[in-house]
């Protein structure tokens, strides 16, 4: 996450030196979801079919970088669609679906962003908009940033969709309704022909770190929840198989603050959770970790660093021991069904969030079932650098199937010491980040054509 926010940053100043701002008349601050009665779920949506749109409009501001550099889109539309919670009922989350300039509309693209947030106001359809409130200490900057990742597919033509996978109450690492969230929102996709012009488009999904957790459970889900989709593939990085582990193995680190915010996420849907949380913690801790409630992932980040957040409980073990803990993150932990879509999946061998042996099982298990991977493990990156070293071999995985190209049948497994070593990321990585640059300066997104 560090490496991600130090490019985002660069390119974000270089941008912001040569960019003249947005009029001031643009640069009102939009409703957080909270306040914004476009995100209130209608009483009457279990009467929907799921994926069905139930509301529909143009972002309230442009969508911008960094909350501040308006990207030059062909069109943006959002759409308040109805979705399943992780209980089986109805519910209603919002999609932002993303046109760059000389669209092919016969390919769309599912980027699930790493929200990894407790409040709806870190959603990213909001975060993504001009002069969005950040709450303290810049707290969507990492949403704002995958702009950049996104708009490397927009200049591909491709259309991208981004689910608010989290609900309607923020229900980080309620992972059934991240699932659900990300296929209702290609069926809603579809369902938008008369707005957006998509029609049987070619579809795969990317994303990274809480991102991938959406888009493994979309693909676990896929086969039973909606199996009329044709999904081509998907493109997972920085996965999170196992929550307990990540628990261990972040506590009194860097990332310490996904602790309280999962708890806070998982809460939201599993009410028997926050009694246990209510009874245990400790008095001391009680303000400062219910502060994920009201701010997003960077502020987060910095309020638990290093913390024992497991000492904040007067039972160290609770997490391991207690029935309802335990069978919750249980409930939220991959590899409970089969995917039928291939996967590329890329991994840092040293990731400090998720324990590289959760990937290898999970893989494992996936290619005994016939689940086609391609998988790379990559030794001097971690976490956040991954995201953005990772990307452009993703990113050329995607683009093939995209334009047809039967991925790989089976299994593949590689190690290797760095993938900026690699041909295809030589190939794609230069012109990601001038595109990248020249995108946020205000060139039309999107491919060039001649002739």
């Amino acid at each position: 996450m560090v490496a991600l926010i130090r490019v985002a940053v660069s390119l974000a100043l270089l941008a912001v030196a040569g960019a003249a701002p947005a009029p001031l008349a643009d640069r009102a601050t939009p409703a957080p979801p909270s306040k914004d009665p476009f995100y209130a779920v209608p009483d009457n949506v279990e009467s929907a079919a799921p994926g069905t749109i139930l509301q529909h409009r143009s972002p309230p501001n442009a969508i911008a970088a960094f909350g501040a550099l308006r990207a030059n889109l062909q069109a943006s539309h959002q759409f308040l669609y109805r979705t399943t919670d992780n209980h089986g009922n109805a519910t209603a989350t919002v999609l932002t679906v993303l046109v760059p300039h000389n669209a092919d509309k016969s390919k769309v693209l599912s980027y699930q962003v790493a929200e990894d947030a407790s409040s709806i106001d870190c959603a990213p359809s909001y975060a993504l908009q001009l002069e969005s409130a950040t709450g303290p200490l810049l707290g969507t900057l990492v949403t704002q940033a995958e702009l950049l990742l996104m708009e490397a597919a927009l200049e591909q033509g491709w259309v991208v969709i981004v689910p608010d996978f989290l609900g309607p109450q923020g229900a980080y690492l309620a992972n059934a309704l991240a699932g659900h969230a990300v296929l209702d929102g290609i069926r809603a996709a579809l369902n938008s022909a008369d707005i957006t012009g998509i029609r049987n488009p070619t579809v795969a999904m990317w994303g990274y770190s809480g991102g991938s957790v959406a888009t493994n459970w979309a693909a676990e889900l896929h086969p039973t929840y909606a199996p009329e989709l044709k999904i081509a593939g998907a493109a997972v990085g920085g996965t999170v198989p196992n929550i307990t582990n990540v628990v261990t193995t972040i506590n009194k680190g860097p990332f310490a603050g996904f602790i309280p915010t999962g708890v806070l996420g998982l809460s939201a849907q599993y009410p028997e959770l926050k009694t246990i949380i209510d009874q245990h913690l400790k008095p001391q801790y009680v303000e400062k970790f219910h502060k994920p409630l009201k701010q997003c992932l960077v502020a987060d980040a910095a309020e638990f660093l290093f913390a024992d957040v497991v000492g904040m409980f007067d039972d160290r073990s609770l997490i391991y021991t207690n029935p309802t803990a335990v069978r919750v993150l249980r409930e939220n932990a991959l590899g409970k069904a089969t995917p039928k879509i291939p996967f590329f999946w890329y991994k840092s061998v040293l990731d400090e969030v998720s324990p590289i042996g959760d990937t290898d099982a999970l893989v494992s298990k996936y290619c005994a079932a016939g689940v086609s991977v391609e998988y790379v493990r990559d030794i001097v990156s971690e976490h956040g650098s991954y995201a953005v070293i990772g990307a452009p071999k993703a990113l050329s995985w995607l683009k093939d199937i995209m334009e047809g190209q039967a991925p790989r049948k089976g299994c593949s497994k590689k190690t290797t010491l760095s993938t900026l070593l690699d041909p295809a990321t030589f190939e794609i990585l230069p012109k990601f980040l001038i595109d990248a640059l020249l995108d946020l300066l205000g060139k039309p997104v999107g491919p060039i054509l001649f002739g």
